[in-house]
Order: structure tokens, then sequence, then C-alpha cells
């Protein structure tokens, strides 16, 4: 059959403006200088999926464990002991003492700001346990989605392939077209069957991974199409420094700071004050007997200023990691803006480039090839080139989900997002 180059050309052309899919029609916000939210029910599965996650009973019970240390370390450092004594000898001797020794150099005021300082350490630690697995929860769920969007286009683009191969029969035994035509048909057919099969198994390896990260398939839409895209969030240093790593860094270096003072009033000698009385029966008489004792310490084989140094070295350590954890914090930030800005640019101009559903796009090939203007190698590579357009789509919408997920978690607004509460007590399950 002979196609003119005009008619070829001019299908072509038809075709290239008509293969560019629009995916998720009204998925995509336009400009939103707001910071956006999830979709209620994706909030409620990810906070109910933490509330019954194992990380989260191991996250709460360790910083019920520093909270439990913070109460021990305010607690007075010294008791007071009792003593009784009895001898049986020429002279008997009946005694009973107490004694007690005072914290004159402050060590449990120290001990206490250690304890407030490392109970600090332990929430921090309890919100990066919680950041992480909202990283996690969140990303298998937009994998999820993507795979479970790659599947459905592939299966619907298998049923357009189905339809043609049987059309593709019912021709060649009217002599409409060659053996060659049809087993092309049937090829693309096994062909797509193959992929199909790939893609179907790729989601539902999805699915196995957003169980691990505690996540329930069943429990949330999995297209994730409530998910807005607003413009890049503006950064904010403050938001970036009340990250989890931020404030365990900031937290660290308090508590490595109130161990310093701690160490150096642990060098203070504590004295002992003891008191007893009794009495003394030589036989003849028997004699009250009252006495007051002082005991000090003397620090002079070890005088314990080597704990001090290290502490203090421990100190300056840490203090100094604040300034790497912000700086790499802050960059962070800034890459992941781009990276978003970038990517929802692409997302833009894709809706912006084209219309039109597979089906119809595809109903046009089919039109065409029954002409006689499109040959059969020509209709099934049209078709697989829309078909791998809408997969880029779908990707690409993936792609800037995660990246979504990345820029709220770099500036610091994941929480506001997701509507995770404060880390304190109410909040821990």
């Amino acid at each position: 059959m002979s196609i003119s180059p005009g008619l070829r050309c001019g299908a072509a052309l038809l075709l290239f403006i008509l293969w560019t899919p629009t995916l998720a029609q009204g998925q995509g916000d336009g400009p939103n200088p707001t910071l956006g939210r999830l979709p209620d029910d994706a909030r409620a599965a990810l906070q109910a999926a933490w509330a019954r996650h194992p990380a989260a009973e191991v996250a709460g019970r360790e910083l019920s464990a520093a909270e439990a240390r913070a109460r021990a370390a305010g607690q007075p450092v010294y008791n007071p002991e009792i003593e009784f004594g009895a001898e049986r000898a020429d002279v008997d001797t009946v005694e009973a003492g107490a004694s007690l020794t005072l914290d004159i150099g402050g060590k449990r005021r120290a001990r206490s700001a250690v304890g407030a300082a490392e109970l600090e350490v332990a929430r921090a630690h309890y919100a990066l346990a919680r950041r992480d697995f909202q990283q996690r929860w969140l990303s298998a769920w937009f994998a999820t989605g993507t795979a479970s969007e790659r599947a459905e286009i592939a299966n619907r683009q298998l049923a357009l392939i189905e339809r043609f191969a049987d059309l593709a029969e019912r021709q060649l035994r009217v002599g409409d077209v060659s053996t060659l035509e049809r087993d092309l048909a049937l090829l693309a057919r096994e062909e797509a069957r193959v992929q199909s099969a790939t893609l179907m198994g790729q989601a539902a390896q999805a699915r196995a991974a957003m169980r691990i990260a505690g996540g329930d398939p069943a429990a949330v839409a999995p297209d994730a199409s409530g998910v807005s895209f607003p413009q890049p969030l503006r950064i904010d240093d403050a938001a970036v420094l009340a990250l989890p790593e931020a404030l365990l860094a900031a937290n660290q270096s308090l508590a490595a700071q109130a161990r310093v003072v701690s160490a150096d009033r642990d060098r203070r000698a504590d004295p002992t004050v003891s008191v007893r009385g009794g009495q003394v029966d030589t036989g003849f008489d028997t004699e009250p007997v009252i006495g007051v004792t002082l005991s000090i310490p003397l620090y002079v084989r070890n005088d314990y200023r080597a704990e001090v140094d290290a502490a203090r070295g421990d100190a300056d350590s840490l203090a100094a990691q604040i300034r790497v954890v912000e700086l790499e914090l802050k960059a962070q930030a800034q890459q992941s803006a781009e990276i978003y800005g970038a990517l929802l640019d692409a997302w833009k101009q894709w809706q912006a480039s084209g219309a039109g559903a597979t089906n119809e796009r595809a109903e046009l090939l089919e039109r065409l090839w029954k002409a006689g203007e499109l040959s059969t190698s020509d209709y099934l590579v049209q078709l697989k080139q829309a078909l791998d357009t809408a997969l880029a789509g779908a990707e690409l919408r993936g792609e800037l989900l995660r990246a979504t997920l990345d820029h709220r978690s770099a500036t610091g607004h994941l929480d506001e997002w997701t509507g995770m509460p404060p880390v304190s007590g109410d909040s821990i399950p």
C-alpha cells in the first residue's frame, strides 16, 4: 500500500501532538506559596502506623528511661548511715551513731543538669526516629502509588494490543493485511504481556516494601492524588536548625558541657559528719559517751583532673560538631529546594505539553492503520512510544512526590505537613 509523503508527514505530526499524555489531570497544583498538606487519609494512616510500629515502642521506652534517669540525677547524692556496736570485755561498751556526707561541692545540682541535658538528647533521638519512620513510610507509599500507576498503564496498553492483535487476525482472513503484519501484532502482544507482568510484579514488590516500612497498602489510596505541589519553600534557618539532627547535636553538646561541670564538682571533697553516743560499763559505774567526728577525703594520690580534661575534650569536639551539622543541614535544605523546583517545573511543562487519553490515541492510531495511512510496524512503534511516554510521566510524578517529601523534611516542615504532634510526653505512644 503506497502512502504519499505529505500524508505520512501530516499523520506523524498529528500523532506527535496527541502522543504526549497528561497524567493525573488536576493532581498538580499551580503556584501556591503555602506549605500544602497530605490528604487526611494519608495523615491518619501514617500516624496510626507509627503508633503501632515497634520502632515507636523502642523510642518511647528509651525516652521513658531517660526521664527516669533525669529524675534519679536530681536526687540527693548521699544517704545517711547508721551504725550500732557493742563490746563485752573488761569494760562493756554499747554505741549507736549516725553519719551523713554533706554535698557542699554542688554535685547534686551538677548531676541534675547532666540528667536534664541527657533527657533532651533522648527527646531528639525520639524525634529523629519518628522522622526517619515518616520518611520510610511516605517513600514506600509514593513508590507503591507510582508502581501501581505504571502497572495500570501497562494493563491498559495490553488490552489495546490484544484488541489490535485480534483485529489483525480478522484482517488477515479477509486479505487486508499480510501474514508478516499479523505476526508483528502477535509478537507485540506477547511483548506487552511480558511488560505488564513485569510491572505488576514491581507493584507487588512496592506493596511488600510498604508493609515492611510499617504501612498497610489497603489503608490508604496508593495514587497519592491528593498531594499538592506548591512552590518551593523559603529556606528558614530557624526551622532548619530545629531539625532533629540539629537538636541532637546541640543537646549532646549541652550534655557534654554539663558533664564537664559534674566532673569538676566530683573533684571537690565532701565532708562526712558523724555523731555517736553510748555508754561504758566498767562494772563499778556506767558512764555516757558522746562523740562527733568530721572526716574529709584527701585527693592526693588521684585528684581526678584527667576525668575533667576528658570531659572537656568531649565537649569541645561536640561543640565543633554542631557547626558541621548546621552546614550540612543548610546545604541539604538548599539542595532539596533546587531539586524540587526543577522537578516541579518539569511536571508543569509535562502537563502543559499536551492532552488526550491513551485509549483515544490508540483509537486514532487504529483508524490511521485501517485507512492504510500507517503500516503495522509504524502503528506498533508509535503505540509503544505512547506507552513509554505514559510510563515516563508516571515516573516523573513519582520523582516529584519523593522530592516533595525530601523538601518538606529538609526544610523542617515534615511534621507540619504530616500532622504529627510535637515530641512531648503526650505524643509518645
